[in-house]
């Protein structure tokens, strides 16, 4: 993994987020699922067919609504780092269990976790393909036909999973699409850039876009910008409603949470043009739109990975997960704190001596490599669950009066 980004066309006037608080915000109780895993993925879904949903985060699944924990499995430990990078179900070989798909940096794979059915049988990997180092994935809908693919952030190469159903409709299987290795790099992400309706894939370097049969027809390559070590996903939206379409990112590996404006040249040729959303988070790694407020509205919700590297700019800093809405009026941004933790004071010089769990305080909370938004205890509002080195924890929302 990339450590400190080179990007370009950042030289900006610094515009500073605001931790506000205004009326009908979320409030939020934590809740430790497991204080001492240091796994950076969790998925939610219900394992056991009982109407709960529970959490799967690495070796365990955690059963809701008690969150009692079951070991299923072991998992490679490489440093502070696990092979376990991503976790979205998907009932993959069609016996009515959610099974889980996942990835690996060290492992340089793709697979999925067969669920066995029952509560303390050991779960089984099955290998899908070796595309090279992949730091985390996302579920989009790419080849059109409403059903999320696999998008992983294989940074040596540009690649995504088609999610297909078997025939006699039981099961499902993952067609590759290969885009070739010119236009990896540290970050990928999904949207429709130009308007069109369909999903484009982007990378730090510029976007692919979806021809009119994704699945079959060739993409064309726009080399449009060039992000550096960004975040997963890089995210579309037409953040100021000017019409046009413009990206958002965090620096996966320094400081800095940005959107990219775009507007179009004197020859009608797009443009982009950066601007700072907070530059004082650090690390940002998982990105997404959720409605956490219930307005009917998506806000950004992000924040600061617990060590993404133990030695880096801001590893030390204090843990943040945060919402941030864009006011088209004063054409900025505010940030809403979700978790706010202590900086690591007392971690050792020697990065092969730092160690999350031993240097930040009980309690912190990150965004890992995955977040997920669900209603999770089922009140109407959308919780959040958050991975990390420095523990599994669960963010109930607290919008809705029990």
């Amino acid at each position: 993994m990339p450590t400190r980004p080179l990007v370009t066309c950042l030289a900006m006037v610094a515009l500073l987020s605001t931790a506000t608080v205004r009326a009908g915000d979320p409030k939020w109780k934590q809740h430790t699922i497991n204080g001492k895993s240091e796994y950076e993925a969790a998925g939610v879904f219900d394992v056991d067919g009982d109407g709960h949903l529970d959490i799967v985060s690495g070796d365990t699944w955690y059963q809701g609504p008690s969150w009692k924990p079951h070991h299923v499995r072991e998992v490679k430990r490489q440093g502070t780092y696990y092979n376990d990078f991503a976790v979205f179900p998907l009932d993959v070989n069609g016996d009515g269990h959610e099974d889980f798909l996942t990835c690996s940096y060290f492992g340089r794979d793709v697979g999925w976790v067969e669920n066995p059915g029952k509560s303390e049988a050991k779960w089984t990997y099955h290998e899908i393909d070796r595309p090279g180092p992949s730091e985390a994935a996302w579920m989009v809908d790419l080849s059109g036909d409403g059903v999320p693919d696999l998008l992983p952030n294989a940074v040596n190469t540009v690649v995504w999973y088609e999610v297909v159903r078997k025939a006699g409709g039981k099961g499902h299987d993952l067609k590759k699409h290969d885009f070739g290795k010119a236009a990896a790099g540290h970050g990928v992400g999904s949207g429709d850039v130009n308007g069109d309706g369909r999903s484009d894939l982007l990378t730090p370097k510029g976007w692919f876009e979806a021809p009119a049969e994704p699945a079959s027809e060739t993409w064309a390559w726009h080399p449009e910008w060039n992000l550096g070590a960004t975040g997963i996903q890089i995210l579309t939206k037409d953040v100021n409603g000017d019409g046009l379409v413009d990206l958002v990112y965090g620096m996966g590996h320094d400081y800095g949470l940005f959107w990219v404006e775009q507007g179009k040249g004197t020859g009608g040729q797009r443009t982009w043009m950066p601007h700072p959303i907070d530059k004082t988070v650090a690390s940002v790694h998982a990105l997404m739109w959720a409605d956490l407020d219930g307005d009917g509205k998506d806000e950004l919700v992000t924040g600061k990975r617990v060590y993404a590297h133990e030695i880096e700019p801001g590893a030390t800093d204090g843990s943040v997960i945060a919402r941030y809405l864009f006011d088209p009026a004063r054409k900025e941004w505010t940030r809403h704190v979700i978790f706010q933790g202590e900086p690591a004071k007392n971690a050792p010089r020697d990065r092969e001596k730092r160690l999350a769990l031993k240097d930040f305080p009980a309690g912190t909370a990150g965004t890992g490599l995955q977040l997920t938004a669900i209603d999770i205890d089922k009140d109407g509002d959308l919780d959040l669950v958050c991975p990390g080195k420095s523990g599994l924890y669960l963010f109930e929302n607290l919008r809705v009066s029990k």
